[in-house]
This record gives C-alpha cells, structure tokens and sequence, in this order.
C-alpha cells in the first residue's frame, strides 16, 4: 500500500474546530479539522478511509475567489459544501467520487469549502442560501 506509506511518511497535524451549519429547520454542528495553508489545503483529506457523521474539513482561503477542488488520493465520497465571506452557502457538490482528478469549480467566489460524508447535505437538509457559523466569517 504506497498510499500509505506515504500518507504515514509525510501526515500533518490539523488544528481543530467546531462550527454550525444553520437550515432553514435546524442548526447543525460539525467538528471540522482547518486547513489554513497551501500544504494543509492540498492534504485534505487524502488518504483517509472513514469520516465521522459529523466531521469534516473546512478549507480557507482567507479571502473571497474562484476555487476548484478535485478527489486525487481521496477515498471516500465526499460533499462539498461552498461558503462565501459572509457564511452563505453558494454551491453544493454532491458526491464526489472518489480518486477522481476532474475539477469541481465553485461556481461563485468562495472563501472557504467544507467537506462532508458523501450524501450527507441531502440527508441533513443543507443546500445553497443556508448559513455556515464560524470564527472564519466572523459571525459567531
């Protein structure tokens, strides 16, 4: 298992958080690992083979702008939630495959992404206009 050599030969310590994701019905809260630079935002989550109901990652890029996200070394399916500055979801990405290389545009400027189990936007309810709480938006 290459893969994993080199996942275990070169891992990154994630720092760790918690946010809300606020629908129209309900407020939702995942443990979130940040990745805040270009190294951690080029991990991801690479390599891993499970991800809790309620944990992901969120990915910020410190300012509002086009991003696009590909599945390269990612094993599992995943959403992608895309936030703008001020919190409000402008695209979700459903399913991901995974080790898929095609880009994943965001669609609109974006500060930041979350990423999530794979189906659970659609079970959880969230979807573009919903709102993400976070230290990041300023809004917690």
């Amino acid at each position: 298992m290459a893969g994993s050599a080199l996942a275990q030969s070169s891992e990154i310590t994630f720092k760790k958080s918690s946010l809300i994701v606020v629908t129209a019905t309900r407020e939702i809260k995942f443990d979130v690992e940040l990745a805040l630079n270009d190294s951690e935002r080029a991990r991801g989550l690479m390599y891993r083979e499970k991800l809790g109901p309620y944990d992901g990652m969120l990915f910020d890029f410190h300012q509002d702008a086009p991003v696009s996200f590909w599945m390269k070394n990612t094993l599992i399916p995943l959403d992608m939630v895309f936030i703008a500055g001020d919190g409000t979801i402008k695209h979700v990405h459903a399913n991901a495959a995974p080790l898929s290389t095609e880009a994943i545009p965001s669609q609109f400027p974006v500060r930041a992404v979350l990423e999530i189990n794979g189906g659970s936007a659609r079970l959880l309810g969230i979807k573009s206009g919903d709102k993400v709480r976070h230290a990041i938006f300023g809004n917690v």
